[in-house]
């Protein structure tokens, strides 16, 4: 069976099946790592790849999830393999891709997507260890992903990295000044590697989601009121679906963006034009 159709488990819903379509952009043969692979975009973008034929590496602290996903993939007929990773931990990291190439022999896609949330306070009342925890996480993290991936990609002749902000990475966001502050130094990371690498053959981009249905905005939204306000503020009237995000880190790490490096691409459903 062609890896690049999916059985049901994979398509379920119209719309996926017409993504499956869109989504054919030569990954086949291609080795990608997820970051948060577990859920929300991070799970979306491991299906994503698989449909259409990468080898995909799941990593996240969420085991049983990460690994009902790798069994999803496997149910179709794709090939996956799930790494139980703490991406602030360099020795997690450094393991997480000399497994990636131990099984697969290269390492050509990553997105390092893993993030959290922490506490809603404001700054003056925002506690060292949650600070610390979110930059840990969301900023660190991405650091030590693109310290090892890069090394890997210089060594086999390239690859694309796409690393995950948000539009709080280009606005503030009251309440949230650790996660804000991480999501702006991802972009700052990714357009300072970007050049550092472009000579390289390395291609490093970064997404800036807008609000999308996922278990941390599930966590944050938890009554009718809140998720309609969060809803609001959405020109198109909706959240954004992870799929949707899925969609554009794929275009990223296509050849189809091969003249692409160093940019943050908003999918925002407007958010930023207000």
């Amino acid at each position: 069976m062609d890896r690049m159709r999916l059985g049901p488990d994979l398509t379920g819903k119209p719309e996926e099946q017409k993504r499956e379509g869109q989504q054919g952009r030569g990954f086949a043969g291609r080795v990608a790592l997820v970051t948060g692979a577990a859920s929300g975009i991070g799970r979306a973008t491991a299906l994503a790849f698989a449909r259409a034929g990468a080898r995909v590496v799941l990593a996240d602290v969420q085991e049983r999830m990460a690994e009902q996903a790798v069994r999803e993939i496997e149910s179709a007929r794709g090939e996956a393999i799930f790494v139980a990773t703490d991406v602030s931990r360099a020795d997690q990291v450094s393991r997480l891709v000399e497994t990636a190439v131990r099984t697969y022999g290269r390492l050509d896609i990553a997105v390092n997507n893993a993030g959290i949330e922490g506490r809603e306070a404001p700054l003056a009342d925002t506690g060292e260890e949650d600070f610390d925890r979110v930059i840990a996480v969301n900023l660190r993290g991405v650091n030590l992903c693109m310290k090892y991936e890069i090394a890997r990609m210089l060594r086999q002749g390239g690859g694309a990295i796409v690393n995950l902000s948000s539009v709080a990475g280009l606005v503030g966001f009251e309440g949230l000044s650790p996660y804000v502050a991480t999501k702006h130094g991802v972009v700052g990371l990714t357009k300072t590697a970007a050049l550092e690498y472009a000579k390289q053959g390395i291609r490093i981009n970064a997404v800036a989601p807008g609000v999308i249905r996922t278990p941390m905005v599930d966590r944050v939204a938890t009554t009718e009121e809140e998720m309609a306000e969060f809803t609001a503020m959405e020109p198109v009237g909706r959240l954004g679906r992870p799929e949707e995000i899925a969609d554009a880190i794929l275009y990223l790490a296509s050849d189809a963006a091969s003249f692409v490096t160093g940019t943050v691409l908003v999918v925002d459903g407007g958010f930023l034009a207000r």
